[in-house]
């Protein structure tokens, strides 16, 4: 297929021509398919926005729009930007950023953060080695990035096996290169039929020459009309050895959600403090503080109860109770859970973090001496599938609460008073 620019005029009808003629070269199978960007095949489109009438009036009822588009000056200069509009909600994805998510909005109310990072930055502006392995913190400000997929957490030493097979040192940086690549195929995908739902599905590759050789794949869809969507992504090793992965999902919230007395609910199993610093959090670790300028991060390592099915649910909540903003998930797939509370000056980053993860954030080296860094076999793929839910009115927040308190069923968490012990 040719290569398609904003620079070009597509009638609707040569569009539609354009997705069928897509959706059939796939096979036969429920979706309508349009190509965003595909480097193999040399496809990538500037900038455009589709509707119902580009995919025959699908779900037409709902007022759907997906955009594309690429954020010009600054350290934004050159990124892709996907706004998926499903008619209640808005979710803003960057392609260029590993396929993370800048935010969701319905109405007048954005779930998101406000980050001293103004800009979406482009990685060609992130140097991960700045600041002792931070550089990674140049370009956070997305409301749900992941960290990995060789490796996440804190920077620092650790050991590998080089090419020649001798053990040799490496410097990690902070979480990982994956929320620093830039996707290679991008497609958008419309179910035909009812209940019609839009998926943006990507593929991003950490991989390189005597290193890792590793495939996500990510699709992040939602329903027409919803407050939820699903984030399921598959990581496969594509090399020719064992491979380590490690993989968290930070997602961030900040005001209006979060402000003094928002309280997390979560079905705890057992919590500690990550280090000393959280030591003295721990006994409001599950309600937050208004803007408190100097203040230091606190980092509790949580393992969650889950239902029959195996999956458990989270949720962030106003003082109110009019609010809440959940993630819902499987333990056997992401079995640790990390809050991370940063209830600084406004100025400085009012936030907090809300991290399923297959791993805590330590160090991968330290991760490793607790049995949390998992392999993956060649040709091997492992699933993970979150879905994040907004809950806007009292009687909703009031099913979520009682959804997360029948996981709890009464069991009291076991509670360290001191952080983990390691080399």
């Amino acid at each position: 297929m040719q290569l398609f620019r904003s620079s070009l005029c597509i009638t609707s009808s040569l569009l539609f021509a354009i997705i069928v003629m897509n959706s059939a070269c796939q096979g036969a199978d429920d979706f309508h398919r349009f190509t965003i960007t595909n480097t193999a095949e040399k496809q990538y489109v500037d900038s455009i926005t589709l509707s119902p009438k580009d995919f025959g009036g699908v779900a037409a009822d709902s007022k759907w729009r997906v955009r594309k588009e690429i954020l010009r000056g600054g350290k934004q200069e050159g990124v892709d930007l996907i706004t998926l509009d499903n008619g209640r909600m808005k979710i803003r994805i960057i392609p260029t950023r590993g396929l993370s998510i800048l935010d969701m909005q319905v109405g007048d109310f954005r779930l998101g953060w406000e980050s001293p990072v103004k800009e979406v930055v482009h990685p060609q502006f992130v140097d991960l080695d700045t600041r002792g392995g931070l550089g990674w913190l140049d370009g956070f400000n997305e409301w749900m990035v992941r960290c990995g997929l060789e490796f996440a957490g804190h920077p620092g030493t650790d050991k590998f096996v080089d090419n020649t097979g001798a053990e040799a040192e490496m410097e990690l940086t902070l979480h990982g290169k994956v929320g620093n690549i830039p996707a290679s195929e991008v497609e958008l995908r419309i179910q035909k039929e009812a209940p019609h739902r839009i998926t943006i599905r990507g593929t991003v590759h950490e991989r390189m020459f005597f290193g890792p050789k590793l495939e996500l794949i990510t699709e992040i869809s939602t329903v027409p009309g919803s407050q939820e969507i699903t984030v399921s992504d598959w990581v496969t090793n594509r090399g020719a050895g064992d491979q380590e992965l490690m993989l968290i999902y930070h997602t961030n919230y900040g005001a209006p959600l979060l402000e003094e007395g928002a309280e997390l609910l979560a079905p705890i199993k057992s919590l500690a403090p990550m280090n000393e610093t959280a030591i003295a959090g721990l006994k409001d670790y599950s309600t937050y503080a208004a803007p408190t300028p100097g203040f230091s991060e606190q980092v509790f390592l949580t393992e969650l109860f889950a239902n029959a099915d195996g999956e458990t649910t989270v949720c962030l909540k106003s003082k109110s109770g009019q609010r809440a903003a959940s993630i819902s998930f499987q333990t056997k797939q992401l079995p640790y859970f990390t809050i991370w509370k940063n209830t600084t000056a406004k100025a400085d980053g009012y936030v907090t973090g809300l991290e399923p993860g297959t791993c805590f954030p330590f160090n991968r080296r330290v991760e490793r001496q607790f049995g949390r860094v998992p392999k993956l076999a060649p040709g091997e793929t492992r699933q993970f599938s979150l879905t994040f839910g907004l809950h806007l009115d009292e009687k909703a927040v009031q099913e979520i609460t009682q959804e997360i308190n029948q996981i709890q069923d009464g069991r009291k968490p076991e509670i360290s008073q001191t952080p983990p012990q390691h080399d």
